[in-house]
């Protein structure tokens, strides 16, 4: 998927979250918002999956850490959800450990505990794959 693309992409994700807040509010479990994201992406025809797990590759051995990736959008961009008072450093790091592990450049980082949806969202990039 090229930069085009992948913009693309992201501003529908984008959008398809803003409804969801919209619907919802902010205050509610992040599993709730997970669902409902879920199933408004799969409404516009894009294809996600929820609780991907993530392995990590370690001298040739796959290792089971209970690593998940909140929802994977089009098998390229990881969607990493929160409901928290603030983003705090952990949460974009928790999410660019996933991008490396996972070998995949792009993730959003969203937080639907607040009260206009576009003040919690992180756009993240895996840099250190990018420089390889």
């Amino acid at each position: 998927m090229n930069e085009q693309e992948m913009n693309s992409l992201t501003e529908r994700v984008i959008a398809c979250a803003i409804q969801v807040h919209k619907e919802l509010g902010p205050g509610l479990l992040e599993s709730t918002y997970a669902s409902c994201l879920r199933y408004e992406l799969l409404n516009r025809g894009i294809q996600v999956r929820r609780n991907v797990p993530v392995t990590i590759l370690y001298r040739g051995v796959r290792l089971e850490e209970g690593y998940w990736i909140d929802l994977l959008v089009e098998e390229v961009l990881v969607l990493e959800l929160k409901s928290v008072e603030k983003l705090h450093p952990v949460h974009a790091a928790q999410l660019l450990s996933y991008l490396r592990l996972s070998g995949l450049q792009l993730g959003l980082l969203i937080n639907f505990n607040v009260s206009l949806l576009t003040h919690g969202i992180k756009r993240i990039i895996n840099g250190w794959l990018a420089k390889e």
